[in-house]
């Protein structure tokens, strides 16, 4: 699956929202409250809804979390909108696989009971494609019977936190790593300092160095993050026709290791894999556009407002975007310096 186009009608913060994707790496930066995770989440629910033993609008209140399961909810607040429209276009390796999700809901919309169009065809086309979202916090350490608490109501997580359990445990790979894969997964050790292994007796995964194993709780949480991504090559789980959503990858990853990550991004990619990814991070985003080459597929989405409509600018090259929140804040903290300085 490639995730071509979105279009949004007043869909939470997006009024009128057409975009289209790059079927590389999908980079999604903006000030905080203008959708970034939000349009993530949208995303992977329904190439997730593709298996057929789960509805789009089932799992995007899973993942999003209403009030009360309500997906009415997730209209637009602004007076006059009382409807949401969603239209998703999908393609597939053959040029005539192609097929397209819309679902609307409205303000009086019972539970998740949203109308859907095109699942039998989104369904017969991506049925067997791989779907991740790795979440901006951390959660191997927590993985301890999360599930099951959840289920029983006793804590509350998304889905995406549940899934990306489900898709760690779960080794999917068949046959000898190829070389590429394991090139990268060499890479990742590096960082870490060893390898990942998963007690199913203890339902804990552990951090195994120089033939010690060291519980997920006592590693730092910027490492627990690569342990995840080291996880998810190895088991197959991110592999040629999956697509990854990360939600800032950089939150607690030392600067150090940003080049690292934006290589093993641009590594997948060549590998097949469409990337969304949300980041506030100058270096993520530039080392992106500096370490990618002519044959890569980068594209950066930029979500501001403007006049109080949020709306999207997009471009091949970070430089070039025009609006642009994390450049503004380098260039400002530049100036500040060179002021300082003198």
């Amino acid at each position: 699956m490639r995730i071509t186009d979105v279009k949004l009608t007043n869909y939470t913060v997006f009024e009128d929202m057409p975009m289209s994707f790059a079927p590389g790496i999908n980079i999604f930066i903006g000030k905080n409250g203008t959708g970034k995770t939000h349009l993530m989440k949208l995303l992977y629910s329904a190439g997730m809804c593709a298996n057929g033993r789960i509805t789009f609008p089932n799992k995007l209140v899973r993942t999003m979390m209403p009030l009360d399961w309500q997906i009415s909810r997730l209209v637009s607040r602004h007076r006059g909108n009382r409807s949401a429209d969603i239209q998703i276009t999908a393609i597939g390796d053959a040029p005539s696989a192609k097929a397209q999700l819309k679902m609307n809901f409205h303000a009086k919309t019972k539970k998740w009971e949203a109308d859907v169009f095109g699942v039998e065809k989104w369904e017969k086309l991506f049925a067997s494609d791989s779907m991740v979202f790795i979440p901006a916090k951390e959660v191997l350490s927590n993985n301890y019977n999360l599930s099951a608490a959840v289920e029983r109501g006793n804590v509350r997580f998304d889905d995406t936190y549940l899934d990306i359990l489900n898709a760690a445990k779960v080794d999917i790979s068949v046959g000898r790593d190829a070389k590429d894969k394991s090139r990268m997964l060499k890479d990742i050790e590096k960082m870490l300092g060893g390898k990942v292994l998963y007690d199913a007796n203890k339902d804990t995964f552990f951090l195994r160095v120089a033939g010690s194993k060291q519980e997920f709780s006592l590693v730092s949480e910027g490492v627990r993050k690569l342990a995840l991504l080291w996880t998810l090559v190895k088991n197959g789980a991110v592999d040629n026709n999956s697509v990854l959503f990360w939600d800032e990858p950089e939150a607690n990853i030392n600067p150090s290791s940003i080049p690292i990550i934006t290589n093993l991004l641009l590594a997948l990619q060549r590998n097949g894999v469409q990337v969304f990814i949300s980041t506030h991070d100058y270096f993520l985003s530039k080392y992106l556009d500096v370490n990618s080459k002519d044959t890569d597929s980068v594209k950066y989405h930029s979500l501001y407002y403007d006049g109080g409509q949020l709306c999207c600018e997009s471009s091949e090259q970070f430089t070039l975007l025009k609006h642009n929140a994390i450049m503004e804040t380098f260039v400002s903290l530049y100036r500040d310096e060179v002021e300082a300085a003198f």
